[in-house]
């Protein structure tokens, strides 16, 4: 029996070792290179392997990091909340309106933005909303306005509607998964009970679709705080986030220890954040039990 349980761990292991190995060059590498580097000195144009620090110290000590840390964060947190929101009516009509044969093929629709690059998607934002742009032109050409409207770009409302376009499908999947896996009797149960259309979504639906409300809320906030396109595009370099300071420290100051020290203090806070959010969503699920 021994013999055997050591055979189906062999295969095991064979089975998930080339993803394995995969995912620690690729994924484990550059980041023990990023750690490596926050705790060495900047030179001239090098960097001086000598053990310190410095950078972390000048970081938390910084206050362009502290303000430009929260600006990141407030927008990441904005850009979630707006996502999450109007993600879940469509993954609620894909779920619960769509008929079951034709869910693939909404499904696929949603899809389609993910067929160009992200990069032309952010271009064509900045089209929409630019000055002689889309909407623009349409307001002047209905008479509704007489000179362009200058606050529709380069500022923050401009990022979040940019950046809740490009991660929406990203929310929408998982509340979609999370909503199919509802057992439709429990709804009737509610309404049988006497609850209304309301109230069954606020007391049994909403729940159980939290796990997926979670998942959507970590996909697109995690990445849109390292989002480096959006606030140098349609910010207009006018509001950076913590990933265009980290580049500019990297490329155009040519610290990479600082700039390192920069990427690991901002995945540390990402991290605690994200636990903390995990964790308060667990006992809210609990206290609905």
């Amino acid at each position: 029996m021994a013999a055997g349980n050591r055979s189906e761990t062999a295969q095991g292991l064979a089975l998930i070792s080339p993803p394995l190995v995969y995912a620690l060059l690729i994924l484990a590498a550059p980041l023990a290179t990023i750690v490596a580097y926050s705790f060495l000195k900047d030179g001239y144009l090098t960097v001086i392997r000598e053990f310190t620090l410095e950078n972390y110290i000048a970081v938390w000590n910084d206050p362009i990091f502290h303000r430009i840390m929260l600006r990141s964060l407030l927008v990441a947190g904005l850009v979630t909340l707006v996502t999450v929101a109007l993600a879940f009516p469509v993954a609620y009509f894909l779920s619960f309106v769509v008929p079951p044969e034709r869910k693939a093929l909404w499904l696929f629709l949603i899809t389609i933005p993910f067929w160009t690059s992200y990069l032309i998607r952010v271009f064509l934002w900045k089209v929409i909303l630019g000055y002689n742009g889309v909407v623009n032109s349409g307001l002047k050409s209905l008479g509704l306005i007489e000179q362009p409207l200058t606050f529709i770009l380069y500022n923050v409302n401009s990022m979040v509607i940019t950046l809740a376009h490009a991660y929406a499908p990203f929310a929408i999947l998982p509340i979609f998964i999370a909503l199919e896996k509802i057992d439709r009797s429990l709804l009737e149960a509610g309404r049988d009970l006497g609850e209304n259309r309301i109230m069954t979504f606020w007391r049994v639906t909403l729940p159980l679709a939290m796990p997926g409300v979670i998942a959507a809320s970590l996909i697109v906030f995690i990445p849109t705080i390292g989002d480096y396109v959006t606030p140098e595009l349609i910010g207009g370099g006018k509001i950076p986030m913590i990933a265009n300071l980290i580049q500019a420290q990297m490329l155009a100051l040519d610290n990479r220890p600082l700039g390192s020290a920069l990427a690991v203090t901002s995945m540390l806070i990402v991290a605690v954040l994200s636990l903390i959010f995990l964790f308060l969503n667990r006992r809210f699920l609990r206290g609905q039990k």
